[in-house]
Protein backbone atom coordinates (compact mmCIF):
# COMPACT_ATOMS: atom_id res chain seq x y z
CA UNK A 1 0.00 0.00 0.00
CA UNK A 2 1.49 3.40 -0.93
CA UNK A 3 2.66 5.53 2.00
CA UNK A 4 0.21 8.34 1.22
CA UNK A 5 -2.72 5.91 1.22
CA UNK A 6 -1.64 4.36 4.51
CA UNK A 7 -1.30 7.80 6.07
CA UNK A 8 -4.76 8.82 4.84
CA UNK A 9 -6.32 5.62 6.18
CA UNK A 10 -4.59 6.03 9.53
CA UNK A 11 -5.69 9.66 9.78
CA UNK A 12 -9.30 8.71 9.02
CA UNK A 13 -9.24 5.92 11.59
CA UNK A 14 -7.72 8.14 14.28
CA UNK A 15 -10.20 10.90 13.44
CA UNK A 16 -13.16 8.57 13.82
CA UNK A 17 -11.76 7.22 17.08
CA UNK A 18 -11.18 10.69 18.46
CA UNK A 19 -14.67 11.74 17.42
CA UNK A 20 -16.26 8.82 19.23
CA UNK A 21 -14.20 9.58 22.34
CA UNK A 22 -15.15 13.25 22.29
CA UNK A 23 -18.79 12.63 21.42
CA UNK A 24 -19.77 9.21 22.82
CA UNK A 25 -23.43 10.12 22.45
CA UNK A 26 -23.13 10.63 18.70
CA UNK A 27 -22.92 6.92 17.86
CA UNK A 28 -25.69 6.23 20.36
CA UNK A 29 -27.91 8.83 18.70
CA UNK A 30 -27.41 7.21 15.29
CA UNK A 31 -29.08 4.04 16.57
CA UNK A 32 -31.68 5.82 18.73
CA UNK A 33 -34.43 4.81 19.34
CA UNK A 34 -34.07 1.02 19.44
CA UNK A 35 -37.06 0.38 21.70
CA UNK A 36 -40.32 2.12 22.71
CA UNK A 37 -40.08 5.52 24.40
CA UNK A 38 -42.12 6.00 27.57
CA UNK A 39 -43.92 9.35 27.76
CA UNK A 40 -45.04 10.10 31.32
CA UNK A 41 -47.79 12.61 32.06
CA UNK A 42 -48.94 13.56 35.55
CA UNK A 43 -52.67 13.72 34.93
CA UNK A 44 -55.38 11.15 34.21
CA UNK A 45 -56.66 9.99 30.82
CA UNK A 46 -59.01 12.50 29.23
CA UNK A 47 -57.48 15.51 30.98
CA UNK A 48 -55.96 18.42 29.05
CA UNK A 49 -52.34 17.32 29.59
CA UNK A 50 -53.27 13.78 28.55
CA UNK A 51 -54.78 15.10 25.31
CA UNK A 52 -51.55 16.98 24.58
CA UNK A 53 -49.41 13.94 25.39
CA UNK A 54 -51.39 11.57 23.19
CA UNK A 55 -51.73 13.86 20.17
CA UNK A 56 -48.03 14.72 20.15
CA UNK A 57 -46.94 11.23 21.23
CA UNK A 58 -48.72 9.58 18.34
CA UNK A 59 -47.07 11.88 15.80
CA UNK A 60 -43.71 11.55 17.54
CA UNK A 61 -43.93 7.77 17.16
CA UNK A 62 -44.40 8.17 13.41
CA UNK A 63 -41.40 10.50 13.16
CA UNK A 64 -39.11 8.33 15.30
CA UNK A 65 -40.24 5.07 13.73
CA UNK A 66 -40.73 3.62 17.21
CA UNK A 67 -43.62 3.29 19.64
CA UNK A 68 -44.28 6.04 22.19
CA UNK A 69 -46.17 4.67 25.20
CA UNK A 70 -48.11 7.18 27.31
CA UNK A 71 -47.87 6.46 31.04
CA UNK A 72 -50.45 8.35 33.16
CA UNK A 73 -49.09 8.85 36.68
CA UNK A 74 -51.71 11.16 38.12
CA UNK A 75 -51.50 12.78 41.51
CA UNK A 76 -49.98 15.62 43.54
CA UNK A 77 -50.41 18.17 40.76
CA UNK A 78 -48.04 16.33 38.44
CA UNK A 79 -45.30 15.87 41.04
CA UNK A 80 -45.49 12.05 41.04
CA UNK A 81 -44.84 11.90 37.30
CA UNK A 82 -42.13 14.53 37.46
CA UNK A 83 -40.28 12.71 40.23
CA UNK A 84 -40.54 9.45 38.30
CA UNK A 85 -38.80 10.83 35.22
CA UNK A 86 -36.29 12.91 37.20
CA UNK A 87 -35.04 9.68 38.81
CA UNK A 88 -35.07 7.64 35.57
CA UNK A 89 -31.96 6.61 33.60
CA UNK A 90 -30.83 9.42 31.26
CA UNK A 91 -30.95 7.30 28.14
CA UNK A 92 -33.58 9.04 26.02
CA UNK A 93 -36.29 6.49 26.72
CA UNK A 94 -37.93 8.40 29.60
CA UNK A 95 -39.78 11.48 28.37
CA UNK A 96 -41.91 13.79 30.53
CA UNK A 97 -44.72 16.13 29.57
CA UNK A 98 -44.70 18.55 32.50
CA UNK A 99 -46.46 21.81 33.20
CA UNK A 100 -45.83 24.91 35.23
CA UNK A 101 -47.17 23.41 38.47
CA UNK A 102 -44.63 20.65 39.03
CA UNK A 103 -41.68 22.56 37.56
CA UNK A 104 -42.00 26.23 38.57
CA UNK A 105 -44.61 26.36 41.35
CA UNK A 106 -43.74 23.29 43.40
CA UNK A 107 -40.13 24.26 44.36
CA UNK A 108 -41.05 27.44 46.29
CA UNK A 109 -44.33 25.98 47.55
CA UNK A 110 -43.11 22.65 48.95
CA UNK A 111 -40.11 22.55 51.29
CA UNK A 112 -39.69 18.78 50.99
CA UNK A 113 -40.04 18.33 47.24
CA UNK A 114 -38.51 14.93 46.33
CA UNK A 115 -36.88 16.21 43.13
CA UNK A 116 -35.06 19.30 41.89
CA UNK A 117 -36.47 20.18 38.45
CA UNK A 118 -33.74 22.65 37.50
CA UNK A 119 -30.97 20.21 38.42
CA UNK A 120 -32.46 16.82 37.53
CA UNK A 121 -34.41 17.63 34.37
CA UNK A 122 -33.46 19.06 30.99
CA UNK A 123 -36.12 20.87 28.99
CA UNK A 124 -36.45 20.10 25.27
CA UNK A 125 -39.25 22.33 24.03
CA UNK A 126 -42.35 24.17 25.19
CA UNK A 127 -45.20 22.85 23.06
CA UNK A 128 -48.42 24.52 24.18
CA UNK A 129 -49.89 27.07 26.57
CA UNK A 130 -53.27 27.06 28.23
CA UNK A 131 -55.17 30.00 29.64
CA UNK A 132 -57.75 29.67 32.38
CA UNK A 133 -61.42 30.50 32.79
CA UNK A 134 -63.10 31.61 35.99
CA UNK A 135 -66.23 29.48 36.01
CA UNK A 136 -69.26 29.21 38.28
CA UNK A 137 -72.04 26.61 38.32
CA UNK A 138 -74.66 27.10 35.64
CA UNK A 139 -77.26 27.90 38.33
CA UNK A 140 -75.07 30.52 40.04
CA UNK A 141 -76.78 33.88 40.60
CA UNK A 142 -73.67 35.62 39.26
CA UNK A 143 -73.72 36.18 35.54
CA UNK A 144 -70.74 38.55 35.28
CA UNK A 145 -67.40 38.97 36.98
CA UNK A 146 -68.55 42.28 38.46
CA UNK A 147 -71.55 40.59 40.08
CA UNK A 148 -69.34 37.86 41.53
CA UNK A 149 -66.78 40.32 42.92
CA UNK A 150 -69.41 42.69 44.34
CA UNK A 151 -71.19 39.83 46.07
CA UNK A 152 -68.04 38.78 47.94
CA UNK A 153 -65.98 41.96 48.22
CA UNK A 154 -65.02 42.69 51.82
CA UNK A 155 -66.83 39.60 53.07
CA UNK A 156 -65.49 37.73 56.10
CA UNK A 157 -67.08 34.50 54.91
CA UNK A 158 -64.77 32.24 52.95
CA UNK A 159 -65.64 31.59 49.30
CA UNK A 160 -65.19 27.97 48.23
CA UNK A 161 -63.09 27.48 45.09
CA UNK A 162 -62.63 24.05 43.57
CA UNK A 163 -59.09 23.21 42.43
CA UNK A 164 -57.29 20.34 40.71
CA UNK A 165 -54.69 20.19 43.47
CA UNK A 166 -52.83 22.35 45.98
CA UNK A 167 -50.22 24.56 44.39
CA UNK A 168 -51.65 24.32 40.88
CA UNK A 169 -52.26 27.40 38.68
CA UNK A 170 -56.00 27.21 39.34
CA UNK A 171 -55.36 27.25 43.08
CA UNK A 172 -53.23 30.38 42.79
CA UNK A 173 -55.78 31.98 40.51
CA UNK A 174 -58.34 31.65 43.30
CA UNK A 175 -55.95 33.10 45.89
CA UNK A 176 -55.03 36.03 43.66
CA UNK A 177 -58.68 36.77 42.89
CA UNK A 178 -59.52 36.70 46.59
CA UNK A 179 -56.74 39.18 47.27
CA UNK A 180 -57.99 41.42 44.45
CA UNK A 181 -61.54 41.33 45.80
CA UNK A 182 -60.61 41.48 49.49
CA UNK A 183 -62.39 38.27 50.43
CA UNK A 184 -61.04 35.04 51.99
CA UNK A 185 -60.78 31.92 49.86
CA UNK A 186 -61.37 28.32 50.93
CA UNK A 187 -59.59 26.10 48.41
CA UNK A 188 -61.26 22.72 48.00
CA UNK A 189 -58.72 20.38 46.40
CA UNK A 190 -60.00 17.44 44.35
CA UNK A 191 -57.94 14.37 43.56
CA UNK A 192 -59.01 14.11 39.93
CA UNK A 193 -60.52 16.11 37.14
CA UNK A 194 -63.82 14.25 37.13
CA UNK A 195 -64.54 14.96 40.79
CA UNK A 196 -63.70 18.64 40.41
CA UNK A 197 -65.88 19.08 37.32
CA UNK A 198 -68.75 17.28 39.04
CA UNK A 199 -68.43 19.50 42.11
CA UNK A 200 -68.54 22.66 40.02
CA UNK A 201 -71.52 21.45 37.98
CA UNK A 202 -73.44 20.46 41.13
CA UNK A 203 -72.78 23.77 42.84
CA UNK A 204 -70.72 22.23 45.65
CA UNK A 205 -68.21 25.07 45.19
CA UNK A 206 -68.87 28.69 44.33
CA UNK A 207 -66.31 28.92 41.55
CA UNK A 208 -63.13 27.51 40.06
CA UNK A 209 -60.32 28.32 37.66
CA UNK A 210 -60.24 25.68 34.94
CA UNK A 211 -58.18 25.49 31.78
CA UNK A 212 -59.77 26.83 28.62
CA UNK A 213 -59.27 23.38 27.09
CA UNK A 214 -61.49 21.83 29.76
CA UNK A 215 -63.82 24.71 30.52
CA UNK A 216 -64.89 25.65 27.00
CA UNK A 217 -66.58 22.30 26.43
CA UNK A 218 -68.30 22.42 29.81
CA UNK A 219 -69.52 25.97 29.25
CA UNK A 220 -70.87 25.10 25.81
CA UNK A 221 -72.51 22.02 27.33
CA UNK A 222 -74.34 24.17 29.86
CA UNK A 223 -72.83 22.71 33.05
CA UNK A 224 -70.81 25.84 33.89
CA UNK A 225 -70.83 29.57 33.21
CA UNK A 226 -67.61 31.41 32.37
CA UNK A 227 -67.16 34.88 33.85
CA UNK A 228 -63.68 35.83 32.65
CA UNK A 229 -60.53 34.54 30.99
CA UNK A 230 -56.86 34.95 31.94
CA UNK A 231 -55.93 35.14 28.24
CA UNK A 232 -54.50 38.30 26.69
CA UNK A 233 -57.42 38.38 24.23
CA UNK A 234 -60.83 36.74 24.10
CA UNK A 235 -60.59 33.06 23.28
CA UNK A 236 -62.13 32.04 19.94
CA UNK A 237 -64.16 29.23 21.53
CA UNK A 238 -65.95 31.68 23.88
CA UNK A 239 -65.99 35.09 22.19
CA UNK A 240 -68.56 36.51 24.63
CA UNK A 241 -66.36 35.91 27.68
CA UNK A 242 -64.25 38.97 28.59
CA UNK A 243 -60.65 38.83 29.77
CA UNK A 244 -59.84 39.86 33.33
CA UNK A 245 -58.10 42.93 31.94
CA UNK A 246 -61.23 43.93 30.03
CA UNK A 247 -63.21 43.44 33.23
CA UNK A 248 -60.88 45.79 35.10
CA UNK A 249 -58.89 43.31 37.19
CA UNK A 250 -55.12 43.11 36.73
CA UNK A 251 -52.59 40.54 37.88
CA UNK A 252 -54.56 37.29 37.45
CA UNK A 253 -51.79 35.84 35.29
CA UNK A 254 -51.99 32.09 35.87
CA UNK A 255 -51.69 30.76 32.36
CA UNK A 256 -50.00 27.36 32.22
CA UNK A 257 -47.29 26.14 29.88
CA UNK A 258 -46.55 22.54 28.91
CA UNK A 259 -43.06 21.37 27.98
CA UNK A 260 -41.18 18.15 27.36
CA UNK A 261 -38.28 17.15 29.59
CA UNK A 262 -35.73 14.34 29.84
CA UNK A 263 -33.51 13.43 32.80
CA UNK A 264 -30.36 15.53 33.08
CA UNK A 265 -27.44 13.64 31.60
CA UNK A 266 -29.32 12.41 28.56
CA UNK A 267 -26.78 12.47 25.69
CA UNK A 268 -27.12 15.80 23.93
CA UNK A 269 -27.32 14.25 20.43
CA UNK A 270 -30.29 12.18 21.64
CA UNK A 271 -31.87 15.24 23.27
CA UNK A 272 -31.42 17.07 19.97
CA UNK A 273 -33.22 14.28 18.09
CA UNK A 274 -36.13 14.35 20.52
CA UNK A 275 -36.37 18.15 20.56
CA UNK A 276 -36.33 18.38 16.77
CA UNK A 277 -38.97 15.68 16.31
CA UNK A 278 -41.19 17.04 19.10
CA UNK A 279 -41.27 20.44 17.43
CA UNK A 280 -42.05 18.77 14.11
CA UNK A 281 -44.82 16.77 15.79
CA UNK A 282 -46.56 19.74 17.43
CA UNK A 283 -46.25 21.82 14.25
CA UNK A 284 -47.70 19.07 12.04
CA UNK A 285 -50.90 20.60 10.57
CA UNK A 286 -53.23 17.85 11.81
CA UNK A 287 -51.81 17.86 15.34
CA UNK A 288 -51.69 21.65 15.55
CA UNK A 289 -55.31 21.99 14.45
CA UNK A 290 -56.53 19.45 17.00
CA UNK A 291 -54.63 21.18 19.80
CA UNK A 292 -56.09 24.55 18.85
CA UNK A 293 -59.58 23.07 18.73
CA UNK A 294 -58.96 21.62 22.21
CA UNK A 295 -58.25 25.13 23.53
CA UNK A 296 -54.45 25.30 23.51
CA UNK A 297 -52.09 27.86 22.04
CA UNK A 298 -49.38 26.03 20.09
CA UNK A 299 -45.76 27.14 20.50
CA UNK A 300 -43.03 24.59 19.71
CA UNK A 301 -39.94 26.46 20.88
CA UNK A 302 -36.24 25.69 20.50
CA UNK A 303 -34.28 24.17 23.38
CA UNK A 304 -32.63 27.51 24.14
CA UNK A 305 -35.97 29.34 24.14
CA UNK A 306 -37.42 26.68 26.42
CA UNK A 307 -34.46 26.96 28.81
CA UNK A 308 -34.90 30.73 29.04
CA UNK A 309 -38.63 30.35 29.65
CA UNK A 310 -38.17 27.84 32.49
CA UNK A 311 -35.45 29.98 34.06
CA UNK A 312 -37.69 33.07 33.97
CA UNK A 313 -40.73 31.26 35.37
CA UNK A 314 -38.94 30.17 38.56
CA UNK A 315 -38.64 33.66 40.16
CA UNK A 316 -42.03 34.77 38.82
CA UNK A 317 -43.86 31.94 40.54
CA UNK A 318 -41.70 32.21 43.65
CA UNK A 319 -43.01 35.76 44.03
CA UNK A 320 -46.62 34.65 43.53
CA UNK A 321 -46.17 31.93 46.14
CA UNK A 322 -44.67 34.50 48.53
CA UNK A 323 -47.52 36.95 47.98
CA UNK A 324 -50.20 34.36 48.70
CA UNK A 325 -48.33 32.86 51.66
CA UNK A 326 -49.07 29.34 50.42
CA UNK A 327 -47.08 26.43 51.79
CA UNK A 328 -47.83 22.91 50.62
CA UNK A 329 -46.29 21.19 53.63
Amino acid sequence: MPACTRRALLAATLGATASSLLWPGAAYAQKYPERPVKLTVGFPPGSGPDVVARLIGQKLAELLGQSVVVDNRAGAGGQIATQSVAKSPPDGYSLLLAEVGSISIAPPAFSKLPYDPLRELQVLTEVVRSDFLLVVPANSPHRTLAEFMNAHKGSKERVNFGTFGAGTPGHFGAELLGAAGNFPVEAVHYRNTGDAVSAIAKGEVAAAFVSTALGAAQVKGGTMRALASTAAARVPQLPDVPTFTEAGIQGIDVSAWFAFFVPTGTPQPVADVLARQLVAAVQAPDVKQKLIEAGFSVTGTSQEEARRMVAAEAPRWAEIVRRTGFKGD
